[in-house]
């Protein structure tokens, strides 16, 4: 088996959109996908912003994709249409691909919070590996253009019927804040698990040496 490099997508590779497009349109059809079909020109116009990964052989032969798309006024991202082509399935490379995509989301739209809707397990063991955590449908964002991009999808009835209340998908979020308290909580911790009282201007340092960490990691 070749090597699959995951790489940031660049305008060398619109010459896969045409693949990528089928490849989604196939899987949107399959029960249990939840995921929405994508035209031609909008996964050109994701390429070409910059927001898209993209997985390859040494050869050149497509192996995987996804995409990121932004909401409520860039508060809220989300990294949707992650495909991986079955001949490369079962080797991690969805985990990869969407890590690809999570730490170019965080990169590009660092105070975002990042979610997602999905109907698999996989994806959901990959988001909750990446910090997502399951919420309900109203700490999602509420931008009616991502709601509409929900009406391509096989399950879009349910939602529609419930008043997006509820859905066969899973919510799921990442919301750097809390994360980030939550580092510095554990950074706080002693040994023996007692707290360790810090100044405002303390908290200000560590959460600036975490976002300085994160943004050279991230490069």
């Amino acid at each position: 088996m070749e090597k699959i490099n995951i790489v940031n997508a660049g305008q060398e590779h619109l010459v896969y959109v045409p693949e990528i497009e089928a490849a989604i349109i196939e899987a949107s059809k399959v029960k249990g996908t939840g995921l929405a079909k994508r035209t031609k020109e909008y996964l050109t116009q994701k390429i070409i912003e910059g927001k898209a990964v993209i997985g390859l052989t040494k050869s050149g032969k497509f192996a995987g994709f996804c995409y990121i798309e932004c909401w409520g006024h860039k508060k809220f991202v989300a990294n949707s249409g992650l495909i991986v082509m079955d001949e490369y399935r079962g080797m991690g490379l969805a985990m990869k691909i969407k890590q690809k995509a999570f730490k170019l989301s965080r990169k590009l739209f660092p105070d975002a919070k990042i979610f997602g809707l999905t109907t698999s397990l996989a994806v959901m063991k990959i988001n909750s590996a990446l910090g997502y955590k399951p919420v309900t449908f109203s700490e999602l964002t509420d931008d009616e253009e991502f709601w509409k991009g929900c009406q391509t999808c096989s399950y879009y009835d349910v939602l529609f019927r419930t008043n997006r209340m509820h859905c066969l998908c899973t919510g799921m979020l990442f919301d750097p804040v809390k994360d980030e308290k939550g580092w510095i909580i554990n950074k706080s911790l002693k040994k023996n698990g007692k707290i360790i009282k810090k100044t405002g201007k303390e908290l200000i340092e560590l959460i600036s040496k975490n976002r300085r960490k994160q943004t050279h990691n991230y490069a």
